[in-house]
């Protein structure tokens, strides 16, 4: 194994996790998350950062993904010390391993900036969604500020190598709409200490248009 796929393997996993931990990350977790109800399916919830915000009462299974293997144990010891039926497995949201129409709350946080198809994706959360489902999201992305964005630009290609492919300029609500969702915005802003190119961020509810 080369040095840089140990790197992406045991190392990059852990910091992007630390990273994903801050406090004001955490914060806005802890608003978005509690939302979730009935069957459950996370999309990269390797590391289960986001369970200790879901509501017990209204979770009634859990499921998730994640493509690193090594983070996902801590996922499975956090859904069993809640007591949850789960199934967490190693794979992508390009290929979600589950049948069409069984989840009605798919959760999706800090995960769509790292994608290798964010169209293929949003497809696949639509097909596991389960008619009137709803997808919470809670993303980084395209700065609305012109000068902002034109920084994003240029850091982009060297930020993607450090950060397991992650984007900086990837837009949230206009694609999650071009997707077919309706969207119901919930928050967007500016992480506080946080660059600004790093830090635009905006949650939300999204629903399958119609259902």
């Amino acid at each position: 194994m080369g040095l840089e796929s140990w790197y992406d393997a045991h190392v990059m996993p852990r910091l992007v996790t630390l990273a994903c931990s801050q406090g004001q990350i955490m914060k806005r977790r802890s608003m978005l998350v509690p939302l979730a109800s009935g069957s459950v399916f996370e999309l990269g919830c390797g590391g289960g950062l986001n369970q200790q915000f879901y509501q017990d009462s209204l979770v009634s299974s859990f499921a998730g993904i994640d493509p690193h293997e090594g983070l996902l144990e801590d996922a499975r010891a956090h859904a069993r010390a809640r007591g949850w039926e789960n199934e967490i497995r190693a794979g992508v949201g390009e290929d979600i391993p589950f049948p069409a129409g069984q989840f009605d709350t798919v959760v999706c946080t800090y995960t769509l900036c790292s994608v290798d198809d964010p169209k293929k994706v949003l497809s696949e959360i639509k097909r596991v969604l389960k008619l009137g489902g709803r997808m919470l999201f809670l993303e980084h992305g395209k700065a609305p500020d012109e000068n902002v964005h034109q920084w994003q630009e240029r850091i982009e290609p060297y930020w993607k190598r450090m950060a397991g492919g992650c984007h900086l300029t990837r837009p949230i609500g206009s694609a999650l709409r071009g997707a077919g969702f309706e969207v119901e915005p919930l928050g967007q802003g500016y992480l506080p200490k946080t660059p600004r190119i790093a830090g635009w961020m905006e949650w939300g509810v999204a629903r399958k248009a119609g259902a």
